[in-house]
């Protein structure tokens, strides 16, 4: 990479954060009555809804507290992120530190979720907040929201099950979840023994969902591995595997450049990659059947914001960890579709939401899914990526 596209891209993502996207959601977000944040926004800013979901509450937090430990101890950012973590303490758990997925604005539960995503979001926040501000009690949280969501990924059964035991099957979120959490632990706690949780999931991943032979990374598999010849189980998300692509490069890079995790993190880009790029519109599918079949989603050819997020970060990565030219221009590619299509120049921030040839499917900036996550981690990543390389 030329020096002064190093300068332009660094420019786009350390002030697209900076200047754009946090100012979008930060102060008007913050909930000054009840605490919290406010992330269900139409394309300029104005509220949709004021129900809080519990994943954003924690990610806004996390992200908040992020920024305060790696870029500036702004007191602004840390109270905010204080406030975050206020609500959640007080509105998110319930019995057995299992956390809501949705409650109203001053707090009462709607719902819960049966994965352990909300409780892991909650732990990263926890320990982002508890290096900010030295915090025994916030890290001890962080510690036991950990715990019990690697309890229930290590024992389905303790969650109340959605499926029969007709046609047992295991996703790859929790593994994926399991290593993202677990490397945000040992970054915030200074404490290398999550790093064998990450390698024990790792393992699995490339044991049971890596396929060579049909140069697949698979959503779904049998208990055993086996590929199951149904709608659900044949359905691939690219973006999600790209997202799987970039923890395990993000693990080599911490292990001093690991050559054989580098190549299993570009193997799964490559091939997820070639699966997932729209070769007629450009960007990437949501949806995609192993087989090449028709896959049962309506949306399966719409185009969503944060696989871009993911892919931008995975292809810089991997030509950081290889200096493969080929990574580059993968990496130009998608940012360039991705700007194109999703940044709003007029009010700032992305859309979520496009149909396959790129044209607006909905101007919504955040709702329960969307909110101050997906997108700026991607700008912070790719700015220190590019700046000084830290991993």
């Amino acid at each position: 990479m030329k020096d002064d596209r190093r300068k332009e891209l660094i420019k786009i993502y350390r002030d697209g954060l900076l200047h754009n996207t946090l100012p979008f959601w930060f102060p008007s977000s913050v909930d000054k009555e009840h605490g919290g944040f406010i992330t269900s926004r139409d394309r300029d800013g104005t509220i949709l809804d004021d129900d809080k979901g519990i994943w954003q509450q924690c990610r806004a937090t996390w992200l908040l507290a992020s920024l305060y430990n790696l870029v500036d101890q702004n007191p602004q950012w840390l109270k905010w992120s204080q406030n975050g973590i206020d609500f959640i303490s007080k509105h998110a758990f319930e019995k057995n530190n299992r956390m809501w997925f949705h409650v109203t604005k001053d707090g009462k539960p709607i719902r819960k979720r049966r994965y352990i995503y909300t409780e892991c979001f909650g732990s990263i926040a926890y320990a982002a907040l508890g290096k900010a501000t030295g915090d025994s009690e916030k890290i001890k949280k962080s510690h036991d929201l950990y715990e019990t969501a690697m309890r229930q990924i290590a024992n389905p059964s303790i969650k109340n099950q959605k499926f029969t035991n007709t046609r047992p099957a295991k996703s790859i979120g929790p593994l994926m979840i399991k290593i993202a959490t677990a490397q945000e632990l040992r970054l915030n706690l200074n404490d290398d023994s999550f790093t064998s949780d990450i390698e024990n999931a790792i393992q699995e991943i490339e044991k049971d969902f890596l396929k060579p032979e049909i140069e697949c990374l698979m959503e779904t598999v049998a208990l055993d591995g086996e590929i199951i010849d149904h709608f659900d189980e044949r359905t691939l998300n690219p973006g999600h595997a790209i997202e799987c692509a970039w923890f395990i490069l993000w693990e080599a890079k911490k292990q001093n450049d690991n050559q054989r995790l580098i190549e299993l993190g570009c193997q799964i880009l490559d091939w997820m990659w070639e699966r997932g790029w729209d070769k007629k519109y450009g960007g990437l599918y949501y949806f995609r059947d192993v087989y090449n079949r028709p896959v049962q989603e309506y949306w399966h050819d719409m185009k969503f914001w944060w696989p871009h997020n993911e892919a931008i970060i995975a292809t810089l990565l991997a030509w950081t960890l290889t200096k493969n030219e080929k990574y580059l221009k993968m990496h130009s590619l998608v940012h360039n579709w991705a700007y194109k299509h999703f940044e709003d120049q007029e009010h700032g921030e992305w859309f979520g939401y496009v149909h396959r040839d790129g044209r607006l499917s909905s101007q919504i900036k955040g709702n329960l899914w969307k909110g101050p996550f997906h997108l700026p981690r991607m700008q912070l990543v790719c700015w220190r990526l590019l700046e000084d390389g830290t991993p």
